[in-house]
């Protein structure tokens, strides 16, 4: 198998607290100490894109990701990306075809909390890149959905196929 391609965005996975100000914020992402907490081998190759609130992610930003996979080596790739607007990244990506396996995952709390999701999401975005077939997918919470029948359910704060 070729390695894992893993993208960072931003998002609340990566976010940090500012003590003082009372502020979320990004510095660097925290998947290298997540990796290594889950004493994860496989072989995988790292990269920040951006680091962004998903809220304020552009068309261009998108189209960086989706010119970033393009240009990967790698077949498999996961993506770090915010919550909010993962379905329309997921869009983007999945409208291009790409003859990849690429795994959108996020975290509804952060990191650095403590109680993040953030680590298992990782784990479950890593195991599903490595079975799915080329694809765009949204991974949260042990679950993966199609690029075209996601959706968050802002009432919930959790992921569902789209009610029709």
């Amino acid at each position: 198998m070729s390695g894992i391609r893993i993208f960072f965005t931003g998002g609340t996975f990566d976010k940090e607290y500012d003590e003082i100000n009372g502020r979320l914020f990004f510095k660097d992402s925290h998947v290298p100490e997540m990796l290594r907490l889950g004493r994860c081998h496989l072989p995988i190759e790292l990269r920040t894109l951006m680091m962004v609130d998903s809220l304020e992610m552009t068309d261009e930003d998108r189209n960086l990701i989706l010119e970033s996979c393009r240009k990967a080596k790698e077949d498999r790739i996961v993506i770090t990306h915010g919550t909010d607007t993962m379905d329309e990244t997921a869009r983007v990506l999945g409208g291009a075809g790409l003859q990849k396996t690429i795994v959108l995952t996020g975290a509804m709390v952060p990191y650095k909390f403590g109680s993040s999701d953030g680590l298992f999401n990782l784990g479950s975005s890593l195991a599903f890149a490595q079975t799915l077939p080329h694809g765009v997918y949204v991974v949260m919470n042990g679950r993966y959905f199609n690029w075209d029948n996601v959706q968050k359910d802002r009432r919930t704060g959790e992921f569902r196929e789209k009610t029709k």
